[in-house]
């Protein structure tokens, strides 16, 4: 192939997989894909496999790697937008880890490292549910509750990129404990992990819900038993609602955002998780950032972490 186009990778490292881009600076998805994700030797071999994919897949579609121009990369965990330096992701094993460095010496290509979270709303923003938009708060609701944030089109990722972890929002004094050793976080509550466990907790005492017949209890049976009318499975929905539109809420009174975006796996309930956060969030919105917001389903799913980090890398190459 002879293209005199440039081009952009995005790399998005998950626990188990990374999934892997390739775009145009014009937002032309050209290749999708993934590898394995080795956490062998503390993860510090995810650089070199990253970079032989990427030089692998250049090759297949015949574009010379002189029209790459560098990538954009989304880590778990927290990690320092100045430097790159993923400073903790349990799941890999990275403590002070320099992703960004290593990425670019295996690569021999510039590579800007942010948290997934974060580019995943900037993937949003960029090539998807809220493309044009510059404030936007897209919560990605699954195991846990997290969140990417962007004001003016900047990602806000704090000192040390904790920022957007709404998860653990406090939204309960002395509730639930957390996984983080702290309690009344709100993804004890609204996670699809929280909600498939307090709906366990409750069955012995609504002997005539539907919930006894599923044969294995998950989020997506709670939901799906919601909408067809089961009084625990609501009640489970409702108070998930309620603890998000708190959150939000807050959320959207401190950072005035014009859009915010739900994904995830639960993002799938649509108008059974959707009416009732939209209710619990006017309830605790000021009423004119209330006004300003309009609430959205996420539109890329498993591309939303990909694309912002091809948006990362443009960004921070000059070609935004």
């Amino acid at each position: 192939m002879t293209t005199d186009k440039t081009y952009l990778a995005g790399i998005d490292i998950g626990g188990t997989s990374i999934k892997l881009g390739l775009f145009t600076t014009e937002k032309e998805n050209v290749a999708v894909w993934q590898i394995p994700t080795s956490t062998a030797d503390g993860g510090r071999a995810i650089a070199r496999d990253v970079a032989g994919a990427i030089e692998e897949k250049l090759n297949t579609l015949g574009i010379e790697k002189d029209s790459l121009a560098g990538a954009g990369a989304g880590a778990p965990g927290y990690v320092r937008p100045d430097d790159g330096v993923v400073t903790k992701a349990v799941n890999i094993g990275w403590e002070e880890y320099p992703l960004a460095q290593a990425l670019t010496e295996a690569l021999e290509r510039p590579v800007f490292v942010q948290n997934d979270a974060n580019l995943a709303a900037a993937g949003e923003a960029w090539r998807g549910a809220a493309a044009g938009i510059d404030d936007v708060i897209c919560i990605t609701i699954g195991t846990g509750v997290g969140a990417g944030l962007l004001v003016n089109g900047e990602i806000i990722a704090g000192r040390r990129g904790t920022a957007g972890e709404i998860g653990h929002l406090t939204v309960e004094p002395d509730g639930r404990r957390c996984n983080c050793g702290r309690y009344g976080c709100l993804e004890q509550y609204a996670s699809a992990t929280a909600v498939k466990e307090i709906a366990a907790e409750a069955l012995t005492h609504y002997p005539d819900s539907t919930l006894h017949q599923a044969e294995a209890l998950t989020a997506a049976v709670i939901y799906q038993e919601a909408a067809a009318g089961d009084v625990l499975a609501q009640q489970v929905v409702d108070q998930a609602a309620a603890y998000l539109g708190l959150a939000l809420g807050n959320l959207a009174t401190a950072l005035n955002p014009e859009r915010i975006l739900i994904g995830g796996g639960v993002s799938a309930a649509g108008d059974t998780l959707m009416v009732p956060l939209a209710e619990q969030f006017e309830r605790f919105a000021l009423d004119e950032a209330a006004g300003a917001v309009q609430f959205s389903i996420a539109k890329l799913g498993n591309e939303a972490g990909i694309s912002g980090a091809a948006w990362l890398a443009a960004k921070r190459l000059g070609f935004l």
